[in-house]
């Protein structure tokens, strides 16, 4: 008998290898796909004053969430208490700490109480070629990035986990990243250090805390509408500006938006847009993942995902070669 190559019986097997495939993706994908609840719980939000952290505030507190946030600025913590107020008509809980003091971190957490969800969100950012920067301003941006992450984890988690156990709940601990914590560019020597460093924390805490039904987010927001903003691209060098001139801005609603809808879907890796989703493709390594769609994606793209970073990298080159010739010409 003969058989046409389109024939339906030889469709079979083409049909099945994908659906298998996804099938055992879904088996092995780790964490398991969780839905984290935030009506009637704990957020706590660091750098939770202004930009990103005051938008996350006022979107949880809409939620029904009980809300605290913490920054350095007293005034500050008022004003964005009282637009929170006057937003959603919830009062929310202020503490006027430096992340940089573990013990007035914890203090301030033990008087808050224990959290069901908490967001690092803090962060400062000064660009500058590592050659020309202060070592106090390296050591500024590591001690508050990271360091501070650290001391808030490192107060939270205790109770965390005794709320956990309670309610039978999941918790979160949200990590607010950069995509200059996914890839290096020119200028952000100290700050992407800073960054990289708290995917090395997140992957391995979120082997720590999966017993405690804890989940840790990762995210990755590009440049971003925020009172720090302007300042930053004030001091940026210029091949730092050429280079981030590709790469579109956003708002502080919007990364607030996209980050505590991936903190309540349980995902590790969240990224804020287009550009940031394909960076999370590129750099996806052994990160952990909860959606064996995802998962597909990263493993069907990567090699393609491989070849645009290197297109990337060789526009990043140009870009400083050919800026660095020209100066050259003009001082000679």
């Amino acid at each position: 008998m003969f058989f046409s190559p389109f024939s339906p019986l030889m469709l079979v097997p083409i049909t099945i290898l994908p659906v298998s495939f996804l099938l055992f993706l879904a088996i092995i994908t780790r964490p398991r796909p969780i839905r984290i609840p935030i009506k009637g719980r704990h957020v706590f939000i660091t750098g939770g004053s202004s930009g990103i952290g005051l938008a996350i505030a006022r979107l949880a507190a809409a939620e029904g969430a009980r809300v605290s946030i913490l920054a350095r600025n007293r005034r500050r913590l008022d004003e964005a208490r009282d637009s929170i107020r006057l937003a959603t008509g919830v009062e929310v809980g202020i503490y006027s700490v430096d992340v940089r003091d573990a013990e007035a971190v914890a203090s301030a957490i033990e008087e808050a109480g224990p959290i069901d969800v908490l967001i690092c969100n803090q962060g400062v950012f000064t660009p500058q070629e590592l050659e020309k920067q202060e070592m106090d301003e390296i050591k500024f941006m590591v001690d508050v990035n990271l360091m501070g992450t650290f001391h808030l984890i490192k107060a939270a988690l205790p109770g965390m986990k005794r709320r956990t156990r309670e309610t039978g709940l999941p918790a979160s601990i949200g990590i607010m990243s950069s995509q200059g914590g996914q890839v290096g560019i020119y200028g952000y020597t100290a700050y992407s250090a800073s960054k990289f460093a708290l995917r090395g924390l997140s992957e391995a805490l979120q082997h720590e805390v999966i017993a405690d039904n804890i989940f840790v987010s990762l995210i990755f927001p590009s440049d971003t509408d925020t009172p720090g903003l302007s300042e930053e691209i004030r001091r940026r060098p210029e091949i730092s500006k050429i280079i981030a001139a590709s790469s579109g801005g956003m708002k502080a609603d919007d990364v607030a938006k996209k980050s505590l809808n991936g903190i309540k879907a349980g995902r590790f890796i969240i990224p804020c847009n287009f550009e940031g989703t394909m960076l999370s493709i590129a750099t996806a390594g052994l990160s952990p993942q909860s959606s064996f769609m995802a998962a597909f994606l990263e493993i069907s793209t990567a090699s393609f995902m491989r070849f645009v970073a290197l297109c990337f990298q060789w526009n990043w080159y140009s870009t400083i070669e050919n800026w660095h010739s020209k100066n050259s010409n003009k001082q000679n």
